[in-house]
């Protein structure tokens, strides 16, 4: 039976004509589906369909989202995000046989800004929470290495926040048109950076956010475990859970350079 789905041309660009047809056709799509964006469920034999590539160094895992959540689109990735969005896929895929052991949570990184003052000036910040434990990729168990993955990357341990952290190179906060896109990170050796995090839908910033970030041209980035920091509704707020976290060891934090306006 025919899916409300929809391909666009990067994607068919990039699987062939021939596989998009095939998933037009609901040769190859699955009628119900959890959203990759949401993670609620959808259902491409009653509602419009997104289909999404994800498209890592050496591999590609296809899979499927609201059209309202997300449009069709390629998404560059690590491979190593790669093969966590496929363990989620698989593990949400259907009918398939019950795996003798449930899959770990698939964890989505919360994103805040706020301004931070430090040495009596307001710097923008980005502050990164996963909402669940994040372990090391190829590993087992209920570990949490959040921070020493970042840490690996560049990140800096903060036992407290009394001054912008050193400038983490190769890594940057993508703004454009006074709305947050993504937050980028190296990609291959000679390659284009990818994306670490990125919107489902363009954040809306503060106008004063906003205008920090043009002045500075950087903006701070601090990441913490899960259940460090929480969603906290003002600024003062968030300053306290962030002066809590790194009293606790529990924060690092970079300062990236700003790509776009």
């Amino acid at each position: 039976m025919p899916r409300m789905l929809e391909v666009s041309d990067e994607v068919r660009a990039e699987i062939g004509d021939e596989e998009a047809d095939r998933l037009l056709a609901g040769e190859n799509a699955p009628g119900g589906y959890d959203c990759t964006s949401c993670r609620t469920p959808g259902d491409s034999e009653q509602e419009r369909t997104s289909t999404v590539l994800f498209v890592g160094d050496e591999t590609a895992v296809l899979a499927f989202a609201h059209a309202t959540c997300l449009p069709s689109q390629v998404v560059q990735v690590t491979e190593e995000q790669l093969q966590g969005a496929a363990r989620s896929i698989a593990g949400s895929a259907a009918p398939q046989a019950a795996p003798e052991q449930a899959a770990p949570e698939q964890a989505v990184l919360g994103v805040t800004s706020g301004l931070i003052l430090l040495s009596g000036e307001l710097h923008p910040a980005l502050v990164v929470e996963p909402t669940a434990p994040i372990a090391r990729p190829g590993t087992t168990g209920a570990g949490d290495d959040f921070l020493p993955l970042l840490i690996e990357q560049g990140f800096m341990p903060l036992p407290q926040i009394d001054s912008v952290p050193p400038v983490l190179h190769g890594w940057s906060v993508l703004l454009a048109m006074g709305q947050l896109h993504a937050i980028l990170q190296p990609g291959p050796p000679g390659g284009t950076p990818v994306a670490w995090w990125q919107a489902h839908q363009a954040l809306q910033v503060a106008d004063s956010w906003r205008a920090a970030a043009n002045k500075h041209q950087q903006v701070l980035l601090f990441a913490a475990p899960v259940g460090s920091i929480g969603r906290q509704p003002r600024e003062d707020l968030l300053r306290e859970a962030l002066d809590k976290a790194a009293a606790n060891g529990k924060l690092v934090a970079a300062t990236l350079p700003l790509a776009g306006t």
